[in-house]
């Protein structure tokens, strides 16, 4: 850069350092000239007047002495206004090109400058581009949506297959849409109305064998609460159906479909707004979907312990409560909802009602302290025939006059007998298939009937019926099997002993212990009031069946 300036101060002649040049009026003249012309090109004419007028250096810059109008270029290239030394005119060549030292590193400063800033603008205008570039790509996402052509065809199916109906299951049909269409259980619709229909409702635990109603029920007293002013469930009070057979969960709390769990941001996935800010995501669970309603589980004894131990918790607290390593409420980036979830808890205030096919001794004690318990008791013979009839007219099925007869001596359950009647419904209306007669006009009969238990291998509960005459060495029992009673037929025969005092009663082991015992206490009875020996005869006692009927008697 110097050299290029001394380029310019010779006017294109060979460079020669200045020291040895001969110090001339003439030549120191016309460089100094030629310095003021780089400055004005350098600043500009107004500029370079403008920093001479700061400095002072106006009067020296137009001065016909070459030592002022040295000292104006001192002032003006070195920027300081409090320099006041006239040179004497042997020192103008070093002052000279110490001026030209700091001219060459202005220019030189000035030239790195401008490429810096050339970057920069380029770099500007490149990150200028691409931010419009995706402004632009989130216009379109907004106004289209994150759907795409596939995305947008899979909705399309979904949209297609929502249009397909098959009307109601046979299920559907046949189950009961009100409270007074439940048969058999008025006492327990009583029971659990007075306890869920109350400005206080219990939690309840539902007992009874399977297929009498008991999840159906549960639904329509809510219902009917709902009408009623006094209780608390509200017009929109939800009934949440969960399984207890099905219920998984993570001890690490990992997921916990029932009660809720935390997914944290960087192996469970939460969102992505949420992820990207190291957010954990608390996912709500049933319970707080049942708040202000119902949460009824099926079959809560198949349920985990330490799960039930868990939903006491939120039965007590109302409330769920979430935790998480990686939640700071100090953290700027955490949306209300979830510092509230974390700080607060999710609201879980609901009825619980629990049903079961198990003995209540099966049940946890400590849930069952917590809950009222109703007893759905098993259906008879006669509310089977009643259950089939009223299906049969929701169905608009015509059938002989016996047919509900037939079906409760193969069947004790409601859900089983409806099923019954849907296949023989399906079976007569095929078999009239070529005669195209409407639904309404199908009749059922003892075949299509017979058909069914047949390819259902049904068999009926009731193989032995009791006569009206008495028979020796014959009589019945009575015995307890589930929930039901169960008839014992039992036969015994007596031969005098072939050596008298050695006679021996003999009992099919396979009965059991003390069943056996029974027979020995029976025998002790006989010899108490007649005063006859068992032991002068030889005794056979037998329990038709050859089951296991062991208990007291």
């Amino acid at each position: 850069m110097k050299g290029f300036i001394k380029k310019i101060t010779n006017n294109s002649k060979p460079v020669v350092p200045l020291h040895e040049r001969l110090l001339d009026d003439e030549q120191l003249t016309r460089q100094v000239a030629a310095v003021f012309a780089l400055l004005s090109n350098l600043y500009g004419s107004d500029k370079l007047i403008l920093k001479a007028g700061k400095v002072e250096a106006l009067k020296l810059m137009r001065s016909e002495i070459i030592e002022e109008r040295v000292l104006a270029l001192q002032r003006i290239v070195f920027e300081d206004p409090t320099i006041d030394t006239m040179p004497q005119h042997k020192e103008l060549p070093q002052i000279i090109n110490e001026i030209e030292e700091e001219i060459a590193d202005l220019i030189a400063r000035r030239t790195v400058e401008e490429k810096i800033e050339k970057k920069i603008a380029d770099r500007m205008q490149q990150r200028h581009e691409e931010y419009l570039k995706e402004i632009k790509i989130q216009i379109l996402q907004e106004s289209a949506g994150p759907d795409n052509p596939h995305t947008l065809k899979k909705l399309a199916d979904l949209e297609k297959m929502d249009q397909i109906n098959l009307s109601k299951s046979a299920m559907e049909a046949l189950k009961p849409t009100n409270l007074g269409e439940v048969v058999g259980q008025e006492r327990a619709v009583t029971s659990l109305l007075t306890k869920i229909a109350s400005p206080f409702p219990q939690h309840v635990i539902l007992y009874g064998p399977p297929g009498v109603g008991k999840t159906t029920v549960a639904r329509l007293v809510l219902e009917e609460a709902k009408k009623l002013q006094f209780t608390p469930f509200k017009e929109a009070a939800p009934f949440v159906e969960v399984d207890g057979t099905t219920l998984r969960w993570d001890p690490r709390e990992v997921t916990n479909p029932l009660l809720g769990s935390v997914h944290d941001p960087i192996y469970q996935g939460a969102k992505r707004d949420l992820a990207e800010g190291g957010v954990p995501e608390p996912k709500l669970g049933l319970v707080t979907d049942a708040h202000g309603g119902v949460l009824f589980i099926d079959e809560i004894g198949e349920m985990d312990a330490m799960l039930q131990n868990k939903l006491l918790k939120v039965l007590e607290d109302k409330r769920v409560i979430f935790d998480s390593a990686y939640y700071d409420p100090n953290d700027p980036n955490v949306p209300k909802y979830i510092k509230k979830l974390f700080t607060d808890g999710a609201p879980a205030d609901f009825v619980l009602i629990a049903a079961t096919t198990r003995d209540p001794s099966e049940i946890s004690p400590a849930i069952r302290s917590r809950c009222a318990e109703v007893y759905f008791e098993p259906l008879d013979q006669n509310d089977i025939r009643e259950i089939v009839t009223r299906a049969a007219s929701r169905i608009k099925a015509n059938i002989d006059p016996d047919i509900p007869g037939l079906i409760s001596d193969y069947s004790i359950e409601g859900r089983k007998a409806a099923g019954i009647l849907a296949d023989a419904f399906g079976l007569a209306l095929y078999k009239n298939k070529m005669a195209d007669i409407n639904p309404e006009e199908v009749h059922i009969t003892h075949n299509e009937l017979h058909e069914v238990f047949q390819a259902s291998r049904l068999s009926p509960f009731l193989t032995v019926r009791a006569s009206e005459k008495l028979e020796i060495g014959k009589i019945f029992g009575l015995g307890v099997s589930g929930f039901l009673g169960s008839i014992l037929e039992i036969e015994a025969v007596c031969f005098p002993a072939t050596e008298k005092g050695k006679g021996r009663l003999r009992f099919n082991e396979t009965a059991g212990s003390m069943t056996k015992d029974s027979v020995f206490n029976a025998a002790s009875v006989v010899r108490l009031m007649t005063g006859m020996d068992m032991a002068d005869y030889d005794v056979h006692v037998n329990v038709i069946g050859g089951g296991k009927i062991d208990g007291p008697s």
